[in-house]
């Protein structure tokens, strides 16, 4: 689109410099806050990792009573119903929270089990909550980080397109104006010099 060259536009150009400039301190402190809490969804992250890693380890122990010829089906023990979470705004992003998980009571005959399967049963289900939280933050980081690459482009498109775009634009009017203004006052000059020429003469 071409650039109008008045005083009109001059004001329009000033207005919507005045605008990008009082917007982008709010992105920018808004991209600021999503870096924070994208770094703090990847130290949870790796806390949660670590969490489960040492859960495994503890499952593991429980290897050679698996092998055992038993009725237990540790499998069904673990069988999820469904998953909690709830949602929080954080930076303006709709994020997960894990908050539990509603696993299927199987049925079983209590002196037909080994004595370590409620034990065992503890143990599986925390390597399932773990996997569950960890399912929960990886979408939760997701999120924030979606957030955060539409704002950084926000950010970037004022910083170095639309601001300096209408200061540039604001400078090319006013130079125009002052030339005009300048012409005009030269043109008057003119004018003024040929009109006391004619008094002369007469």
């Amino acid at each position: 689109m071409t650039l109008k060259l008045t005083k009109n536009e001059l004001r329009n150009q000033q207005t919507r410099l005045s605008q990008f400039q009082k917007y982008l301190p709010t992105l920018q402190l808004k991209k600021a806050m999503l870096q924070f809490e994208v770094s703090l969804a990847q130290m949870e992250l790796s806390r949660l990792k670590d969490e489960m890693h040492l859960i495994r380890h503890q499952v593991e122990d429980f290897a050679p009573f698996l092998l055992e010829k038993v009725t237990v089906n540790l499998v069904e023990y673990a069988d999820i119903i469904h998953v909690k979470k709830r949602y929080e705004n954080v930076a303006g992003v709709e994020i997960p929270l894990f908050d539990g998980v509603v696993f299927r009571e199987p049925h079983y005959a209590l002196f037909d089990t080994p004595v370590w399967t409620d034990q065992a049963t503890d143990v599986v289900r925390e390597l399932v909550v773990a996997r569950e939280k960890i399912a929960i933050a990886e979408e939760k980081k997701r999120a924030l980080e979606k957030e955060l690459r539409s704002v950084s482009i926000r950010v970037n498109l004022f910083e170095k397109i639309l601001i300096p775009r209408s200061m540039q634009n604001i400078k090319k009017i006013r130079i125009f104006l002052s030339d005009q203004q300048l012409a005009a006052v030269a043109q008057a000059k003119v004018a003024k010099k040929k009109i006391a020429l004619k008094k002369g003469e007469s």
